[in-house]
């Protein structure tokens, strides 16, 4: 294999609709970086393919006929964990929102996403990044129960979690909740990317987590933010 495929990212697409399958397929292919290397209508099939090829990262519809892309994606993970799976979504309902959220998967984004929004979250996925849609974020936001009762409070009365956060990390975890990327965070809080990344990497271990994804909804769940 030649240096330029190296670095060249796999992708299948498991989704049920053709067209939606074709202007995905189209999309990518305008970046020399991405190769659509398989696709399928159902869960089933794309399930075996993905075996078959075991790609880089999967795209992978939620609403898919028969077996659904919440059982492919948790199938997909119990097979090789390695591979990524970035899950779409045309609607933001609750149910999907919680499914989606405990699948397991590394990204959850909108269908309406940005071509090129969704090819950054390809590249940063396959290097062990996850992503959170902001939309889905603030839907999550409104579906978590915040009782005060169910809190953990210290002799403060404030939230261990929340309690082991300096201000800046608050102010970092809040941006992770609506999805913000490692560089964004550094450009809205003007700091360096690897500071950026320094701040997150302690919410990361603060929190007890193992990465961005289970962070936001742990900060979300538990009333940090």
């Amino acid at each position: 294999m030649n240096p330029v495929q190296a670095d060249v990212v796999r992708i299948i697409i498991v989704e049920d609709y053709k067209l939606t399958r074709v202007g995905l397929r189209s999309s990518l292919n305008e970046f020399e970086d991405i190769k659509v290397i398989g696709e399928s209508e159902t869960g089933e099939n794309g399930l075996q393919i993905i075996k078959d090829l075991r790609p880089d990262v999967v795209l992978m519809d939620l609403g898919l006929p028969g077996m659904n892309g919440i059982e492919v994606t948790q199938e997909v993970k119990a097979f090789d964990e390695n591979i990524k799976v970035v899950v779409l979504t045309s609607h933001e309902r609750d149910e999907e929102v919680l499914a989606a959220l405990g699948s397991g998967a590394n990204a959850y984004c909108l269908k309406d996403i940005d071509p090129t929004t969704l090819v950054n979250v390809i590249k940063n996925v396959k290097k062990g990044a996850a992503w959170l849609d902001p939309n889905i974020a603030q839907v999550a936001l409104k579906l978590f129960p915040k009782p005060e009762s169910t809190k953990v409070l210290n002799a403060a009365g404030i939230s261990d979690a929340r309690a082991q956060l300096t201000e800046r990390e608050m102010e970092v975890l809040r941006l992770l909740v609506k999805g913000k990327s490692n560089t964004e965070i550094a450009k809205d809080l003007i700091v360096s990317v690897h500071t950026a990344k320094a701040h997150v990497c302690s919410i990361l271990q603060k929190l007890c987590v193992d990465d961005r994804v289970q962070a936001a909804v742990k900060a979300i769940k538990e009333n940090i933010i």
